[in-house]
């Protein structure tokens, strides 16, 4: 069994969890379960993942509330849990430790000889699946977490030996800034968590702190074709290695492009010249850039190039990452966790490379304040779509302070000459497509919130 040394407590007997439920919360909490601790955690809901969570052990109340923490040694939040939270004021006046799930996580990392920590604005979740699955198919018994399920590790954790840790590096409110690694990626800089930070450069100077950690014997891996990623990345000590397709200077270098139904091939030039070929099982050029980020990180530790292929091969996406769910109607259904203006795009530009008649897009707005400072960007991505339907904004974290309406980003989509509709509520919005998508229809439902809820209501109506 394992032991995690908090820094400045003895090891606690009982943890209790605020936030319990979230994808990357409950994956520490079943690392907890296996070592041994008593776990208690509450959440607002109770769903899939919690569920799973009490099976294994835990005791998870639904709701928050002062006697939830009774017998906790530690108590561990979210960023999102605020200080007005009734168990984080509880914990305050019964003096128990309270620390982020970051400071946590970045405890466990501590214990591994090689850290992987995959940051980026977009695509760590894809990254992180694509990093497991070479290190599965190298035998390294990695302990994994992801922020997404996937399906080789039966969900969004696996325990391995204290070799390999590989994990996604959130930026939000600095929670990267806690972690350990020995070994980064930083896929890409752009401006978001705007509720947080205070612009772009704020986010590149969080990134280069992030990547100051790194020590001299481990490495950075960067994308060179991202100049706010390429700042962050200046003055390290640590070695810098660089992936790209546009950039000609980079060490790795994506050569040879090509599509089958969306899914794609390249040359990956090396930095002794020679060129792997490479072959992917998802789509879109945002993953050839990924996959090229594996391919660095996994020959700096040391796995052969033909096993590095294999599990790139094998990888076939995570759960809510352009996720097949199967068709309704004749129509061809897909999920995608796209949240961001150029996540939209890079979804959308590898739909139009799939077989289909029309592109639709289902489109639910993940937080207030991004949606207000990015409406335009929102609404030049969704235009790709043939037609765009827009649900109402999912407050994660916030209070509707009446800034932003969904259809205020569907007149700016109809503004720019873009086809989209304000329905707002699921059913509604099932209902229409129902009606008006046709056979050979592609239909994606995106966005970070809960807007998969409708693909569930569509699948339930399919007649073939």
């Amino acid at each position: 069994m394992h032991t995690f040394q908090i820094t400045g407590l003895k090891r606690a007997s009982h943890i209790h969890f605020i936030g319990i439920g979230g994808i990357s919360m409950s994956a520490l909490v079943e690392i907890m379960l296996k070592n041994g601790f008593t776990v208690t955690g509450s959440d607002a809901t109770l769903t899939a993942l919690t569920d799973k969570l009490s099976a294994k052990g835990a005791k998870i109340y639904k709701g928050h509330a002062e006697q939830n923490i009774l017998g906790a040694d530690l108590v561990v939040n979210t960023a999102a849990v605020k200080a007005d939270n009734p168990e984080m004021q509880a914990a305050k006046a019964q003096n128990i430790p309270v620390i982020e799930r970051a400071v946590l996580l970045g405890e466990m990392m501590k214990k591994y000889k090689n850290a992987v920590a995959i940051s980026g604005t977009h695509g760590k979740t894809t990254t992180t699946g694509m990093v497991s699955e070479v290190f599965l198919q190298a035998d390294l018994d990695p302990t994994i977490l992801i922020g997404g399920e996937l399906d080789s590790i039966g969900g969004n954790v696996r325990i391995g030996d204290q070799q390999y840790f590989v994990t996604e590096a959130c930026e939000y409110v600095d929670s990267f800034l806690q972690f350990h690694p020995t070994h980064g990626i930083i896929l890409n800089i752009e401006a978001d968590h705007l509720d947080y930070f205070k612009d772009l450069n704020h986010i590149v100077h969080s990134f280069h702190r992030f990547a100051s950690i790194i020590p001299l014997n481990g490495a950075l891996i960067v994308n060179g074709d991202d100049a706010a990623a390429l700042k962050a990345s200046e003055g390290l000590s640590c070695p810098v290695l660089t992936f790209g397709i546009d950039n000609q200077e980079v060490d790795f270098s994506a050569k040879k492009i090509r599509y089958t139904d969306g899914l794609a091939s390249y040359d990956l030039k090396l930095p002794d010249g020679t060129r792997l070929p490479i072959t992917l099982s998802v789509v879109g050029r945002h993953n050839i850039l990924n996959s090229a980020a594996v391919v660095a990180l996994a020959l700096q530790l040391g796995i052969p190039t033909e096993t590095i292929q294999v599990g790139l091969k094998n990888f076939g996406g995570t759960h809510r990452r352009f996720e097949h769910l199967g068709k309704v109607n004749g129509f061809t259904l897909v999920d995608d966790y796209a949240h961001h203006p150029t996540e939209i795009t890079a979804t959308l530009t590898a739909a139009a490379n799939m077989p289909h008649r029309k592109l639709w897009c289902i489109f639910q707005s993940h937080t207030y304040t991004r949606t207000a400072a990015l409406l335009d960007a929102f609404a030049s991505s969704l235009k790709a779509a043939d037609h765009v339907i827009i649900a109402d904004i999912y407050a994660a974290r916030e209070i509707d302070h009446g800034v932003v309406h969904g259809r205020d980003l569907v007149n700016r989509i109809l503004a720019l000459g873009g086809q989209a509709t304000y329905l707002g509520e699921f059913v509604s919005i099932a209902q229409y497509i129902l009606q008006h998508a046709q056979p050979d229809d592609l239909v994606i439902t995106m966005g970070a919130g809960n807007i998969d809820e409708v693909a569930k209501l569509l699948l339930a109506q399919r007649s073939v």
